[in-house]
Parts: structure tokens; sequence; C-alpha cells
């Protein structure tokens, strides 16, 4: 039913993917760019920071229908047809209270997606789903109107076989490592069943403190009787939150963790006395703690997971300067996750220079950072990570993850912190099915931007091949620690 054409799987009817996508339309330039690419495109995939669900790969069902897998869970999709004018209930999500809604069969909100494909050019969006299409599930047309049913049932009949159940994708993705992301009270079962499969080394769990470090939280007393529960340990007084929280992060590691993760609005990391901090925490036991105590414990908690990271070894990865769930009425209907978080303007120098000052040159912290707010690449975060060996910039997250966007950043920080200190690529995806896509994005970029470099003779052509393969490969090999 499929075959190869210069790399990329073509219908039954003839859609291909052009092989030069994304590359330079210069072409000299773009000669050099299908060298290096070339060998890059096969190497294995680490993924250190997703969030596909643990469970689903674990149960190893086969999946569901298109929509469950391209629509549902793909925030970026469902936040362009929404501004289309299209309601959250005609994309089939779900609502928090369980109540019944007039939302379509999955073949309608697949059929919505087809007739709105147009509104998706130029977007990284329309990129990843083609890779996906053509390339993973071999479809004979583009999506349309006169189309979606065809390729409806086209991706039907593949999810229904063995070769697309999840943990056969993970062979197929080349994924070499897969980590998910999880609550710090999270069971970590799910991580226990793959171990029993023979997948612990290569599916590995994340931690992520978030909603307990937020003591403004509304679910914070429950999320705290939760770390009770799952630590063991009576957490009645700021020490012994502390503690069950390194309780915590030492089973995620017994489990294959290599990371924590952190998706606070501020990367503040001004840290407090021992006092200061158990009495904003006493405080906030009794719901009495103030908008600025609750923001300085948060700043003082990420110093504290610094901290924790010089101990045990886990790479700590920091994401702020995201308004979370603009839209307070979607976020009560829908819950988070869903479009609605917006980014805003992010300091990281001074931020940054209490947990630098401390643990910057220390040999066993990690800390690959994210932004959203492109303007501080140059300006800060390339200056902070080509001086402090703790630090690495993270890939293009987010809102920036798009071919021109993945340019913007090697040409503002390669100046200043070149190639090695970066993380390499790491994906950021909930849907399954983008994670091969977004890899092969950014290698495209990536060697359009190496080979511009060798046509203006900066680089010879050998050492951007092996560039090319250090951003793909081995530098998020080594941002993260081994098992």
């Amino acid at each position: 039913m499929t075959e190869r054409t210069d790399g990329d799987r073509t219908g039954p009817t003839g859609w291909t993917l052009h092989p030069d996508r994304v590359f330079p339309a210069e072409a000299t330039t773009r000669e050099f760019a299908r060298t290096i690419y070339a060998e890059t495109r096969e190497l294995p995939l680490v993924s250190m920071h997703g969030h596909v669900d643990a469970g689903v790969l674990a149960a190893d069902a086969p999946f569901g229908n298109p929509a469950e897998v391209f629509v549902v869970p793909d925030h970026y999709l469902v936040r362009m047809l929404i501004a289309q004018g299209v309601a959250p209930d005609a994309l089939g999500l779900p609502r928090l209270d369980g109540a019944a809604t007039s939302a379509p069969d999955p073949r309608e909100v697949w059929r919505t997606l087809c007739s709105h494909w147009h509104v998706f050019r130029g977007t990284p969006t329309r990129y990843w789903l083609e890779h996906a299409l053509v390339t993973e599930l071999g479809v004979s047309a583009p999506p349309s109107a006169q189309t979606a049913d065809l390729l409806y049932d086209e991706i039907s009949g593949r999810l229904a076989t063995d070769a697309y159940r999840p943990l056969a994708l993970v062979e197929r993705f080349r994924l070499e490592l897969l980590a998910t992301t999880d609550a710090a009270t999270a069971t970590l079962d799910d991580h226990a069943a793959l171990a029993a499969k023979g997948w612990g080394g290569r599916i590995v769990p994340t931690f992520r403190p978030d909603d307990l470090l937020r003591v403004d939280h509304q679910g914070w007393p429950a999320d705290l009787d939760l770390l009770g529960e799952r630590s063991g340990i009576a957490v009645d007084s700021y020490r012994r939150f502390v503690e069950a929280l390194e309780q915590r992060r030492a089973a995620f590691v017994a489990a294959g963790a290599r990371a924590t993760d952190h998706g606070h609005r501020s990367a503040d990391t001004t840290p407090m006395s021992e006092a200061e901090a158990g009495r904003v925490f006493d405080a906030a036991l009794r719901r009495q703690a103030t908008q600025a105590e609750a923001t300085a414990f948060a700043a003082h908690m990420l110093f504290e997971m610094a901290r924790m990271s010089t101990q045990d070894g886990l790479t700590m990865q920091l994401h702020p300067g995201v308004l979370r769930s603009h839209s307070s009425r979607v976020a009560a209907t829908y819950g988070p996750d869903i479009g609605y978080d917006i980014p805003v303007a992010a300091e990281f120098t001074r931020a940054l220079r209490p947990l630098l000052d401390a643990f910057g040159h220390h040999p066993r912290l990690r800390l690959v950072v994210f932004t959203v707010d492109e303007t501080t690449y140059s300006r800060e975060l390339a200056p902070l990570a080509g001086v402090y060996p703790a630090l690495l910039l993270g890939a293009p997250w987010w809102f920036l993850d798009s071919p021109d966007g993945m340019r913007r950043f090697r040409e503002a920080v390669t100046d200043t912190a070149g190639f090695a200190n970066t993380s390499g690529f790491v994906d950021d995806t909930r849907a399954f099915f983008s994670i091969p896509a977004r890899h092969d994005l950014s290698r495209r970029v990536d060697a359009g931007f190496l080979a511009r470099l060798v046509a203006e003779h900066r680089l010879g052509l050998d050492e951007a091949v092996e560039t090319a393969a250090d951003l793909a490969y081995h530098l998020p090999r080594r941002a993260y620690p081994p098992l």
C-alpha cells in the first residue's frame, strides 16, 4: 500500500511531501542542507519533555478513532479551530462536570478538522499533521471536506492493527528514550507496569511538583494530603513538606526518572530563610497566606528544587513566562491545556541569579531553561548559558517550535552560547503522532542553519554534519543523566 520516496511515505494515490521542505531556497545552501540532514534523519529520538499519558503506554491498547488521536489531545490544533469559531463541544472536548453535550460523533469532529484544513496554512501544526498522515500513516490524499470520510476510514483501519499500538509506535518512531510528565503525587503504577514489560529504561517518568509549590493553588490542601499519603510522611510542617518532596523525588529516581519539570509564572529563585519559609507554610495550612507570600514561597521552592537536584542528579527543567488558563470560563468548563495558555514577558538575569550564584558551578546540576519570550534569547539566556556550566538553553518551545522560530533561536543564541551550551532538540507534546514530526522539523531547520555556515565558509561540511548529530541526538542525551 505504501512505499518510500526520498525518505517519505507516499499514499496509494500519490500524496507526497516534498523532500526539500523547510530547506533553504538558495540552491548551493540547499544542497549542503540535504547532505547534513541525510546524516541525521535516521538517528534515534530522545524525547525528554513530553506529556504522553503513561497509562496509554502501559495499557498498550489500540488507539481509538482519528478524532481522539489527532484532535482532542492537540491544543495547538484545538486553539486554532476555536479561534475560527468552532465550539469546544463540537471538537469533542470533555467537560469537567461530565455533563452531556451535543458533541457530534468522532467522524463529525474529524470532518470539522478536514473542512478547516486551510486555516492551518503556514503553521507548524500543518507540518506536523502532514508528516504524521503521510510519513507514518500513508494516507491517500490531503485533508479536505471532500476527503474527510476517506481519510477517517483509512486512519481507523491502520489504528486498529497491532503495528499501530502505542508500544509498537515507540519502536516505529525510533524513540530511544521517552519521558512522560507526572505529578509529584503520581503512584507511578503505570511506569511499574512498563518496567515489568521491559520498558523501564526506555519510558521514564518526570517529576512535576508545580501544584504543591503553589500554596495559593485552590487544590493545594488536597494535593498536600495526597503528598502525605504517597510519601508516608505526615506533612504538618515546612520541614516535613521538604522531606516528603525529597522522598517522592527518590521514588521517581527509583522508577527511572531523569528530570524534574517546573512551569512557574516567574523564573524568580530568591530563597527564604527556613524560619520564614516555615511561617509562610503554616499560614498556607490555615489558608491565610497572601498572594505575595505565595509568590515568594514558589520562588524559594525553585531554589530548593535546584538544591535537591545537586543531591539526586535529576536535570531541572524550567519554563516560566506563561499565563495559564487565560479564559477562566473555559478553564472552569473544560479544564487546562486546551490552548488558552498565553505567553507573558519573562526576566531571567536577576531571577536566576540566586540559584546560579549558589549552584551554577555545581558539577551535579543541569538546569535546562525554556522560554516563549524570545526577546530574552540574546539579551539574557545565551549570555547566562555561555558562562554558567550548569545552565543549558532548552529548544524553542511551545509557540516557538516552528520553522522560523527555530531559525531565530539559532541566530539569536549561537554567537554567544554556541551549540554545546544548548540541550539540543527536546520536544514538548501531548499529541503522540507529532513526536517524530517535531524532531524531523528540528533536524531540517538545523540542517539549513548549518548549511548557511558552510556556504559562508564559517564551518566545514564535516563539522556541520557532526554538529547536526550533536543537536539531534548527543546533546539531548548528555543533558539528562544516564540510568
